[in-house]
């Protein structure tokens, strides 16, 4: 594996958005002082088919190793693509492994045209009929109405996406299907029993973990009440699961056995930055076990969490062990990247036919 600098390895934990649909000036000054090791786009840097490759195509061309080139590309409320491709399904509208397993070829494929190696799905909370009125934003993400369903199908999806040369990440461990708000906005309270979570939340995990297509797990940012894994900060507050040692750590890592990449949720989310700052939030979420940490939206806060866990490290806040450990794990993922397609604007227009075919299909 290459060698890198403590500077450059802390920058590869960063999984940054940025903001233009272009490299300005202002971006690639951004991107070679913190070196990040992901790049998430958003509906802001998506116009067109040839202007998004070729921004990606450029972000690979700033930084000096392959970087995780990554979107939200869930389908039905969370398609950044509906610009330049026909709307893709949501989760929810999918009965059947056969019809989710043809919509997660198409999703890898016009991905990779596209110059992406990653998307931030599927999504595998439990949203059952008990749980579908919540207000919390995930009616219509989840495969399924329990927690089988969703192995199942979410399943399918994942191995297909990844079969089809696109990583996939799993989210939000430990689980918000039960949550009554949206983390978007403030800190949700998900008030289940240990025996659900184990029963139900926990089962696509532990099912997807020990079967090693799991790659990338994120963590999402809830407190978990009556669980006596939950800690709470120093203030008496209940700790976000994301910043917590004891469900990242020992839950994810030591009781369910997960070796691969655990990242964080958006740290630029209302539960997040209205009680702790970025610097702070940083600092907590790689002590908890996190190896990368995602900044989607501000440059000076990607530049303030970079600063943080640097000054971190050299202070002995964070182990110099803890940084190595989370830049082995990013290594160990990269080294399995796919290289893009040759971008085909052609084949991008007859795989948008069949999105519209396969959402007549599912009406």
């Amino acid at each position: 594996m290459p060698s890198y600098s403590i500077e450059q390895k802390i920058g590869q934990l960063f999984f940054i958005g940025v903001p233009r649909p272009e490299i300005d000036g202002s971006t690639e000054k951004l991107l070679s002082e913190v070196g990040p090791g992901g790049i998430c786009l958003f509906a802001r840097n998506i116009k067109t088919p040839q202007q998004t490759r070729s921004l990606l195509d450029g972000v690979r061309s700033a930084l000096p190793f392959e970087p995780f080139l990554s979107v939200d590309q869930e389908g039905g409320r969370v398609d950044r693509l509906r610009r330049v491709i026909t709307p893709m399904p949501a989760a929810n509208r999918f009965k059947n492994a056969a019809d989710v397993i043809e919509f997660a070829r198409i999703n890898a494929e016009v991905l990779r045209l596209l110059g992406f190696n990653m998307n931030f799905a599927p999504v595998v909370d439990v949203v059952d009929e008990m749980r579908e009125s919540a207000t919390n934003g995930l009616y219509s993400r989840a495969f399924g109405r329990s927690s089988d369903e969703v192995t199942d199908l979410a399943g399918a999806f994942l191995n297909e996406l990844q079969d089809g040369g696109i990583v996939g990440c799993i989210k939000h461990f430990p689980g918000l299907g039960a949550a009554l708000v949206d983390s978007h906005d403030e800190l949700p309270s998900v008030n289940i029993p240990k025996e659900e979570l184990i029963e139900s939340d926990l089962v696509p995990y532990r099912k997807m973990i020990a079967s090693d297509s799991a790659k990338m797990v994120m963590i999402a940012h809830a407190a978990y009440p009556l669980l006596d894994l939950q800690e709470n900060d120093q203030n008496g507050r209940l700790l976000p699961s994301s910043l917590s040692f004891h469900i990242v750590t020992n839950l994810l890592r030591e009781k369910i056995g997960f070796g691969g990449i655990a990242i964080t949720d958006d740290l630029e989310m209302g539960a997040i930055v209205k009680n702790y700052g970025i610097g702070e939030a940083c600092k907590m979420a790689i002590n908890a076990g996190n190896d990368m940490l995602a900044i989607c939206a501000n440059e000076d806060a990607v530049r303030e969490g970079y600063e943080a866990i640097l000054g971190a490290v050299q202070n002995g806040r964070i182990m110099k062990s803890r940084i190595e450990e989370a830049e082995s794990r990013i290594q160990i993922l990269r080294t399995g990247l796919s290289n893009p397609l040759l971008f085909d604007p052609d084949r991008l227009a007859q795989l948008s036919s069949q999105i519209a075919d396969l959402g007549l299909r599912l009406k």
